[in-house]
């Protein structure tokens, strides 16, 4: 399947890590200003890339299920999205995977379903990984 190219940028922001999952990073805007940990420490739990791909993924895909929604006339503001991103063992080395899960309060399941999977064609993040890792998606 051939990528798309953007034809009209609409935003672009930098980021710039430095020291790998034990650095820092920061967005040029300062809006993300964060020490970065390795997964897995409870005792002091600190941002790593998989928490900042998980909370992009679910806003982004939040964004477009409501989008999706307001096109057909319904009101999906009090749904959410959690985005699960797994790091793992491939074949080939480490790779991830998303499991996302809709909550779409107020309406049948199958038309939940059915925003749901038309979010998932839009969403620029679902796009994005589509074919290259395994993305699954479901409603609470």
């Amino acid at each position: 399947m051939p990528h798309e190219s953007l034809t009209e940028p609409l935003y672009s922001i930098a980021a710039t890590a430095q020291g790998g999952r034990a650095g820092h990073v920061t967005s040029e805007d300062g809006v993300v200003h964060l020490k970065l940990g390795k997964p897995g420490s409870k005792a002091n739990p600190k941002a790593n890339p998989e928490t900042l791909f998980a909370a992009g993924y679910a806003a982004c895909f939040g964004n477009a299920l409501n989008s999706v929604a307001t096109a057909m006339g319904l009101d999906t503001s009090d749904s959410t999205v959690t985005a699960t991103v797994t790091l793992g063992k491939t074949d080939t080395g480490v790779g991830l995977a998303v499991a996302l899960v809709a909550d779409v309060p107020g309406l049948d399941r199958g038309t939940a379903q059915q925003l749901v999977d038309a979010a998932h064609e839009r969403c620029p993040y679902s796009k994005a990984t589509r074919g290259n890792i395994d993305v699954t998606v479901a409603l609470a």
